[in-house]
This record gives C-alpha cells, structure tokens and sequence, in this order.
C-alpha cells in the first residue's frame, strides 16, 4: 500500500491524506474495539500512538495533538492521529467538521517525520 509509512507483525502506519500531518495506525488483525484486542497487541498500539504523538509534537511544534478512535465508518479498530494548528483549516473544529478558512501552514518535509518516526518505533 503505498500510504504505509511503518510496519511491524503487529500493526501498520499510514499517512491520511490531508492538509495537516495525520496518521492512522491499525493492527493487523481486523478487531473492532481496543478492548477487543489482546493485551499485548494493545500495549503495542499504546507504545506506537504515544511515539507518534512524541514525535509530531517535538518535529512540528503543534497547538494541539488530536487522537481520536472512530470505526463508524471502517469497523476495522484504528487509531487517528494529527498535529493541530492554529492556522490550519479547520481549527478549532475536528477534521471532521465545518471547515473555517483556507489552511496556511508551511510545515517542514512530511518524509523527515516519517524517518524520525520509523527511528523511534524501531528502537526496543
């Protein structure tokens, strides 16, 4: 898949394509709630949504981080994760919601965060 940004044998990060840093990390296997999982899958999906946070906040320097775990859509367990701006189009409302204004975000390269990510995630 080419939005695949990191894979383990337990879950797979990809990017969401959108005007803001975000992420979505999934487990490989399709459970429907976190609660669902086992705790060693649900260990791992904490560890990977906190390096994720760490690194999008000290690599973008964002308002907010906004987590968030839906499936209404996709009933396959996700976990969303975005770096948050003042300036970026929909702030303060959710991604999700009515969008405020054209974003004005020149933010540095997506690939370096991937690399930085990917670093961290790798490190036991």
């Amino acid at each position: 898949m080419a939005n695949k940004l990191y894979e383990n044998e337990i879950f797979y990060i990809e990017k969401e394509e959108a005007t803001i840093p975000w992420v979505k990390i999934f487990p490989h296997k399709a459970y429907k709630e976190l609660s669902d999982c086992d705790p060693i899958t649900q260990q791992a999906l904490l560890h990977a949504m906190l390096c994720v946070e760490e690194v999008m906040k000290t690599y973008y320097s964002p308002k907010k981080i906004n987590i968030a775990l839906f499936g209404n859509y996709v009933p396959h367990l996700h976990i969303h994760i975005m770096a948050r701006f003042e300036d970026d189009s929909h702030f303060p409302e959710s991604m999700w919601g009515v969008k405020q204004r054209e974003g004005r975000l020149w933010l540095p390269p997506f690939e370096d965060f991937v690399t930085l990510l990917c670093k961290k995630l790798s490190k036991p």
